[in-house]
Order: structure tokens, then C-alpha cells, then sequence
């Protein structure tokens, strides 16, 4: 499959995740949710990985092995951060304050690997923003 079947797949099945989260966390809390639902990624995702043979331990000890343990960090604070949103706020507030990674990640890819800017993105990114604003600001 093409990064474009991947990519539809991934926002079909992340688009479920909030509203679930938000049910979930009614009555479990959102560290313990966030536990239950990581714990099943953590099983799926390794099951992924001896079903297409990509089990090397060298993989966990690589010079590149560092940068996947930063991104774990980072993901585990932003995971908890955001189930902890869900908990306390409203879907439809959270999820696009939370989306604005998307942004976050292009000024990165910009800036720290040189990818190209073009006023198409300059505008994008603007209106992404606007709209997380108008979405996310109560009247």
C-alpha cells in the first residue's frame, strides 16, 4: 500500500480515539486509561514486528535507537497530556488544540530539515491556525 492508503487509515481509526477517550474517561481515570488503550499498541505494535520479520535487537541499540526513545518521551507526555484534556474538556475544544501538532511538525520539518516553504504552506499553516481558534475560543 502507498503513504496516501496509510495515511487515510490513520485518520479513520485516530478519529475514533477522542470521542472513545472521552467515554472512557467518565468513569476510568485518564492515566489509566491512556495505560489501557498504549498497552494495546504497545501488543499490536510488536505483534507487527515479528509477523514482518523486523525483530532485530540491533534495532534497540542503534545510533538511530536514541531518537526513538526521545520520540517515546515525547509521545508518552503528549498521550497523557491529552487524555488528561479529554477528561477535563470538550472533544470538540481538545482536538483541534491537540491537531495544531500538525503545525508544530511542519515548522519543525522546515526548520531543522530544511524542507521547502512555499506560500501554499505559509497559508495552510495560517488558516489551520485560525481555524483552531475559532473552533477552540469559547464565545
Amino acid at each position: 500500500m502507498n503513504y496516501i492508503v496509510y495515511a487515510v487509515l490513520a485518520l479513520v481509526a485516530y478519529s475514533l480515539v477522542p470521542p472513545l477517550v472521552d467515554i472512557a474517561t467518565e468513569e476510568i481515570p485518564s492515566n489509566t486509561t491512556a495505560l489501557i488503550s498504549n498497552t494495546i499498541l504497545v501488543v499490536v505494535a510488536l505483534a507487527a514486528v515479528v509477523y514482518t520479520g523486523e525483530w532485530d535487537v540491533s534495532n534497540f541499540t542503534g545510533r538511530n535507537a536514541v531518537y526513538a526513545y526521545t520520540a517515546g518521551v515525547f509521545l508518552a507526555v503528549g498521550i497523557l497530556a491529552y487524555y488528561r484534556a479529554l477528561a477535563l474538556g470538550p472533544v470538540s475544544v481538545v482536538v483541534p488544540i491537540f491537531g495544531m501538532f500538525i503545525v508544530g511538525s511542519a515548522v519543525v520539518g522546515v526548520v531543522v530539515f530544511d524542507e521547502t516553504v512555499t506560500a501554499r504552506k505559509v497559508v495552510g499553516v495560517a488558516l489551520a491556525v485560525v481555524a483552531v481558534y475559532l473552533v477552540s475560543v469559547e464565545p
